[in-house]
């Protein structure tokens, strides 16, 4: 037995070690060379800091919908709801969210509506959403602010991020950088 107590022993303290201070080094000293020492992309508007790599919350008929947050977009407690399409609570949600995105969209179909502006991500801070559903509420911002549909779709389509290396992962959109050129062409 004393002789795999021992080795387990100095095993254990070698891992313990190992995971608390040189893999912790080690991914810091990688982040270092990432874009602002791997503390996130900071977005400056108006005089206000802001992560776009965080989802923000954007529900006023004059901006793009941003993708509902389970944490209300709280980066200190991020999570899914982890409530299922079996559970009522959850569906009386989503279907609150169709009727309010239908209420202030009326020429909108309820089919042409993406899931990503109805249901929220795994981590409830996605700052990201869909081509589609971006271009799913034109019309209304073109209406609220004054803009056409024509100038609104070419901003969206200068906003658009391509897949990684033109394969992993769909094209997508940050809403935070796409509502700040939008108040930058109100401006």
């Amino acid at each position: 037995m004393k002789k795999h107590i021992l080795p387990a022993i100095k095993l254990t303290f070698v891992m313990i070690f190992f995971f608390t201070v040189i893999y912790p080094l080690a991914v810091w000293g990688i982040a270092q060379l990432a874009p602002n020492s791997g503390k996130g992309e900071l977005v400056e508007h108006n005089g206000r800091k802001y992560y776009a790599n965080i989802g923000q919350t954007f529900t006023q008929d004059g901006y793009f919908w941003s993708r509902p947050s389970a944490v209300d977009y709280d980066a200190s407690g991020s999570g899914g709801s982890n409530k299922g399409p079996s559970n009522q609570e959850y569906l009386a949600e989503v279907q609150a969210r169709i009727d309010t995105f239908l209420l202030r969209n009326p020429q909108v179909d309820k089919s042409e509506i993406p899931v990503d502006l109805l249901t929220e991500s795994g981590s409830g801070l996605d700052p990201n959403f869909s081509v589609q559903a971006a271009k799913v509420q034109v019309q209304r911002i073109a209406q609220t602010r004054g803009i056409s549909e024509d100038r609104l779709n070419q901003l969206i389509e200068s906003h658009t991020e391509t897949p990684l290396w033109g394969i992993f992962g769909p094209e997508k959109i940050n809403v935070l950088k796409l509502n700040i050129e939008l108040d930058k062409l109100s401006e």
